[in-house]
């Protein structure tokens, strides 16, 4: 076998989806965290001479980046002949450009720091936004997409709304039309839209928040990337149902779920919540809340890497 397969802690249940997917196993690596913090990566088996997939999601962001690029050191110093970086949640993405004067391009900065460590590829899902590609200049990224695990799930539970036209696809702000858009030409007859409009003050908070479109008597969908404290998605989903919406669900492809977000949601409009497993789901989440696995994508993804294939049938959903 010239490939191997790691797991560095951050979502260990993904990372054995994965592996048994591929027909492996995960590889043996001692991972360990210090009195003072620092971590310790050290891998328990030969790398020369192998492609090393190292599986980490970096939420939380502090620890789970640093053992990652530790590990790429270590993977590059035990002659592995490639590494790629599985980071199917790529903490900080959201800082992705310089908003006011003295402040970092944190994206940028890991991006710039994953490829000096000498990662030959990234394989990620759903990136904040596609400008954080153009952040790295010699590590190939692959950002695959989760409506390839989400559309299947979605046609069976609103197969009924489908038939008679009564889904609709929201947009949760102007920079998610085009997700939104990739969404309902996949679900919908017909491709209408209804956008929010919203303002922020501050990160995190919404200040106001518009409707454009008609959601009147229709189940309304949110597609979103992330979910961190679920306020305003909440937020949206109440100004769906005071505009006359059915129903309101929402599929996101980051759980992250920080603070009260849970009873947040439980107290919510919302319906149901789909998330995906890119950040570990081996903690309590809302009943709302249901999980489909993107474990599959990313094995094919892996395998496909693998064998030298072409990745371009994973980013197309029929």
């Amino acid at each position: 076998m010239d490939f191997r397969v790691f797991s560095l802690g951050s979502n260990d249940g993904l990372a054995k989806k994965i592996a048994e997917k591929l027909g492996t196993t995960l590889g043996a690596v001692k991972l360990q965290t210090f009195s003072d913090g620092e971590q310790y990566v050290r891998f328990e088996e030969n790398l020369r001479g192998k492609h090393v997939f190292l599986i980490q999601p970096t939420n939380s962001p502090a620890e789970n980046w640093v053992r990652l690029l530790l590990a790429i050191d270590a993977a590059r110093g035990a002659s592995a002949s490639e590494i790629t970086a599985v980071v199917p949640y790529y903490g900080y993405a959201r800082q992705d450009r310089k908003a006011r004067s003295r402040e970092p391009i944190s994206a940028r900065v890991f991006a710039m720091t994953l490829e000096s460590l000498g990662a030959a590829r990234l394989v990620t899902m759903d990136l904040h936004t596609d400008a954080i590609v153009g952040f790295f200049r010699n590590t190939i990224v692959d950002n695959l997409y989760a409506r390839r695990v989400f559309i299947p799930r979605l046609r069976e539970v609103f197969k009924d709304a489908i038939e008679r036209d009564d889904l609709i696809v929201v947009s949760p702000d102007a920079g998610g039309v085009a997700r939104a858009q990739s969404y309902a030409k996949r679900l919908m007859k017909r491709t209408d839209l209804a956008i929010i409009h919203k303002e922020r003050e501050i990160p995190n908070q919404v200040a106001r928040m518009k409707l454009i479109g008609e959601v009147k008597d229709k189940i309304a969908l949110i597609p979103d990337d992330i979910v961190t404290t679920g306020g305003t998605l909440v937020k949206a989903a109440e100004l769906l149902m005071q505009d006359g919406a059915r129903e309101v669900h929402a599929c996101v492809t980051h759980g992250v779920l920080s603070g009260d977000a849970n009873s947040v949601i439980d107290q919510s409009p919302i319906t149901k919540l789909f998330i995906t497993d890119t950040i570990s789901t081996d903690r309590n989440v809302s009943s709302k809340i249901e999980v489909v696995s993107a474990a599959e994508v990313f094995a094919e993804a892996i395998e496909r890497i693998e064998k030298g294939e072409s990745l371009s049938e994973l980013f197309e959903t029929e």
